[in-house]
């Protein structure tokens, strides 16, 4: 049974927002991962066809637009994010870190089935940073 630190985990920075940093295991049929987004960071809104997607808010808020939902999520939030479902978030007040689940596990890559959604700059405006 594999145990991992997460001090030891490899860091990338994905191409969809390079200024978020990721650190992903995946097993047999999921894909997981902790991820770090600067206050402000994140990929524009977007949707998974193929995987659906747990995530639990470890430190900091993030404003996350989540289908027909606007809200401020923070520290023990739990999201489900169904498959189709559109979806961004952004830290705010700070840095915010989540752990994130996705099924299935494909390539590895916790960025593999991300679809950019129409109107994704309509949906940059509801962020609380944008004037």
């Amino acid at each position: 049974m594999p145990i991992y630190h997460i001090a030891e985990l490899k860091k990338t920075n994905p191409d969809v927002n390079p200024a978020m940093v990721m650190q992903t295991v995946v097993g047999e049929f999921m894909k997981c991962g902790i991820v770090t987004k600067p206050p402000g960071e994140g990929p524009p809104a977007h949707m998974h066809p193929n995987e659906e997607q747990f995530t639990l808010i470890l430190e900091g808020k993030l404003h996350f637009i989540l289908g027909d939902e606007d809200r401020i999520v923070e520290r023990g939030d739990l999201i489900h994010i169904p498959r189709f479902t559109q979806h961004r978030s952004r830290a705010v007040d700070g840095t915010a870190v989540f752990f994130t689940v996705k099924f299935p596990a494909g390539d590895g890559d916790l960025n593999q089935d991300y679809n950019k959604v129409e109107k994704a700059e309509e949906l940059e405006k509801k962020y609380p940073g944008t004037k």
